[in-house]
């Protein structure tokens, strides 16, 4: 199957195993065909995903302490959540965008994989808190972005790899730190393995939106904030994991204005 139309299959997948499965075959993305020049139309029901979990605004999502087995099994299942939106995303990159280099495609393809191997890690341990995939209410934030932006191509790069994806990077750190303290190391080493593949992923997404800027030829700095106040999307507010943005191609000008 042509690369593209098997990561639109993946993103059509409604049961998670399947998704995580489809998602994983394109890890062979190199000895699959791959036509960039091929216009697709926009199916009915993306993204595939089973009825639950119930999605609701993010203000209706308690607040639960990972400090009780309830609220760590809470904590784990929104992480696993996001997981798998960025299958979805890392899909969606992959079959909507006509007209970019194979290797664009290629990275896509392995940021898909590694995201299917992170919620399938997150949803095996949930099992063993007595929980899956689905037992608690999530919100939609990172796949809205994607509907919000799916026509336009710096938009998404600069809005979703660079800014949502790339707070998972300041994020995980604190998390880890609750974590540890509540006894849960096995979750501290997932969130390990997603740390560093996600340093790799927010690095792609930063190469590919740096080269759509040039093709373009836009400042990709100053674009930023234009795409930043068009889909209202909020300044990133500290801490920062500055070590993982600057591993991730993050310059020096782009942290000096994430400070300042």
């Amino acid at each position: 199957m042509d690369l593209r139309s098997a990561a639109l299959s993946a993103l059509m997948a409604c049961n998670p195993q399947a998704k995580v499965d489809a998602a994983r075959s394109l890890a062979d993305a190199a000895a699959m065909d791959c036509d960039p020049s091929l216009h697709m139309s926009t199916p009915p029901g993306l993204p595939g995903r089973p009825e639950r979990p119930h999605r609701v605004s993010p203000g209706q999502l308690p607040r639960r302490s990972p400090f009780t087995p309830e609220g760590r099994a809470a904590l784990i299942h929104s992480v696993a959540h996001i997981e798998f939106n960025a299958i979805n995303l890392a899909c969606d990159a992959i079959w909507r965008f006509p007209g970019l280099p194979r290797a664009y495609y290629d990275d896509w393809a392995r940021v898909a994989s590694e995201e299917a191997l992170h919620f399938s890690l997150l949803n095996d341990h949930l099992a063993t808190l007595g929980h899956a995939y689905g037992d608690f209410d999530a919100h939609d934030g990172l796949w809205a972005m994607a509907e919000r932006t799916a026509h336009d191509l710096l938009a998404r790069l600069a809005l979703v790899p660079r800014v949502l994806e790339a707070r998972g990077l300041d994020a995980t750190p604190p998390m880890q730190a609750r974590l540890a303290k509540a006894g849960d190391h096995r979750a501290v080493e997932i969130l390990d393995v997603i740390l560093r593949d996600e340093v790799g992923h927010v690095a792609i997404g930063n190469r590919w939106y740096r080269y759509a800027c040039a093709q373009a030829g836009v400042d990709p700095i100053e674009h930023e904030k234009c795409v930043a106040t068009r889909y209202a999307v909020p300044r990133p507010q500290p801490p920062f994991n500055l070590s993982a943005r600057r591993a991730a191609g993050f310059d020096d000008t782009e942290i000096e204005r994430l400070l300042g």
